[in-house]
């Protein structure tokens, strides 16, 4: 799926109330394609879609005794162990094609908020999931899985001394999904993704992935979204015809779905970014960033 290369403008008499957001080189505005990176970390973590990776932890082995002809005792020998904190739940999942029943009851379980009953009234809640995880991992824009999903509020620039630049007002439009994500617990999160597993693997297989093991997929997705930079301050932009681009190579050299999180702003990714920490501990998650 290729990357969106440009933002299009939305003055007020451009777009509508429900603007897409980030992706490719830029970032557009007036399509469905493009609040998805936010929407994918809130559905990360309110379907428990946080990778089963080892995670390695050193622990500190019995000091060998020195002889009497050692100079230095022998150093510590490491002893890795690896695993989630918590386990699955023993329930009987139905085959794929019927789990949006079982996913619906589990999620409610783990949080009520609006945006998570939104996605909840979708169909096809693994499948979805697991191409829009695909997608992610590769930094790449999936089309609009959830629609329901979308800001209310519109995109806007703001006029500055030196030029233009996004508006810090845009970033309140993620206010509740940061709310949602910050409200999970985080082990209840980590026991839904490893209750889900099995399904998810057999979405993953009929992607065309024999093995099914989607575990290296959550920790790149993961990962790509603990990596994102958060910037404080002023984000500058460059005005194109119809289209917006970051001033900053650093950031316009960024994934797609890295500068639709970093539209966020930066109080509600560390909002975010703190949450899916805490629940990487849980799932024995060592992610890159």
């Amino acid at each position: 799926m290729s990357d969106i290369n440009e933002l299009q403008l939305n003055h007020p008499s451009i777009g509508d109330a429900n603007d897409a957001g980030v992706g490719g080189a830029g970032f557009v505005e007036g399509s469905d394609r493009s609040k998805w990176a936010v929407l994918i970390a809130l559905l990360l973590v309110a379907a428990g879609v946080l990778g089963y990776v080892a995670w390695k932890r050193r622990s500190v082995a019995p000091q060998v005794a020195a002889t009497p002809a050692a100079t230095a005792p022998a150093p510590a020998v490491a002893a890795p162990r690896a695993g989630p904190l918590v386990e699955a739940e023993k329930i009987a999942l139905p085959p794929l094609s019927e789990t949006d029943a079982i996913v619906r009851e589990l999620v409610v379980k783990l949080s009520s908020h609006p945006k998570a009953l939104a996605w909840l009234a979708t169909d096809g809640l693994i499948e979805n999931f697991t191409v829009a995880t695909l997608n992610l991992s590769e930094g790449t824009t999936p089309v609009a899985h959830w629609p329901a999903l979308k800001p209310r509020a519109r995109f806007s620039v703001v006029e500055t001394p030196r030029g233009t630049a996004l508006d810090p007002k845009s970033y309140r439009r993620y206010d509740e999904y940061a709310a949602a994500i910050g409200a999970l617990d985080p082990a209840g999160t980590a026991r839904l993704y490893l209750t889900l597993k099995p399904r998810i693997a057999d979405a993953y297989r009929q992607l065309g992935y024999p093995d099914g093991d989607f575990d290296p997929v959550l920790e790149r997705a993961f990962g790509v979204l603990l990596a994102t930079p958060v910037v404080e301050g002023e984000i500058p932009l460059h005005q194109k015809v119809l289209s917006y681009q970051f001033i900053d190579p650093k950031i316009e050299s960024l994934p797609a779905s890295a500068k639709q999180l970093l539209r966020m702003g930066p109080a509600n990714m560390k909002i975010v970014q703190d949450k899916l920490r805490e629940i990487a501990r849980q799932l024995g998650l060592h992610p890159a960033g």
